[in-house]
């Protein structure tokens, strides 16, 4: 079985990432989404709300599934018995750190990249970007899911009304 790994934080998933996410699930017969834990970094949305995210805009895909990691990716790739990453650039600068990554990350366990130019139409796209266009009343509806939206808004509005 072909079996990949699509890693990342998404918080919140946008429709670029669910771009790379559907394209690879053309590719390979399992994708396997990685949410990572990142003890040191607070998200908007909790691990537990970004996972429900992802099953619920990835439940189309038969071959997705939905996991969280904490710790070194190759770890979590060897437990999924996934050998290949599946990695969106947006531009030439995400290739530089992410080319890094991949040498590292077949150094330690053998575990390719493979690396997707993402869709012209979401070349700009980033979380960070989504979020801080919401935060001060942007429409991001063109950018995320419906439910992501939704949740964006709800949680930016809670946010500003404490």
């Amino acid at each position: 079985m072909r079996r990949a790994v699509c890693p990342g934080s998404f918080d919140p998933v946008t429709n670029g990432h669910l771009d790379i996410i559907g394209r690879a699930s053309r590719l390979f017969d399992e994708v396997i989404v990685g949410v990572l834990i990142n003890q040191s970094k607070r998200g908007l949305f909790s691990v537990d709300e970004r996972l429900s995210m992802l099953r619920e805009v990835t439940g189309s895909y038969d071959n997705v599934r939905v996991e969280s990691f904490r710790g070194l990716l190759v770890d979590f790739c060897r437990a999924q018995q996934a050998a290949v990453l599946i990695k969106g650039l947006r531009a030439v600068s995400d290739f530089d750190y992410e080319l890094q990554m991949a040498q590292m990350n077949i150094g330690l366990a053998g575990v390719e990249t493979l690396f997707m130019p993402t869709n012209p139409l979401y070349s700009f796209l980033s979380s960070s970007l989504v979020k801080d266009v919401a935060k001060w009343g942007g429409d991001v509806s063109a950018h995320v899911p419906d439910v992501v939206g939704r949740l964006l808004h709800e949680r930016l509005n809670a946010a500003t009304r404490d």
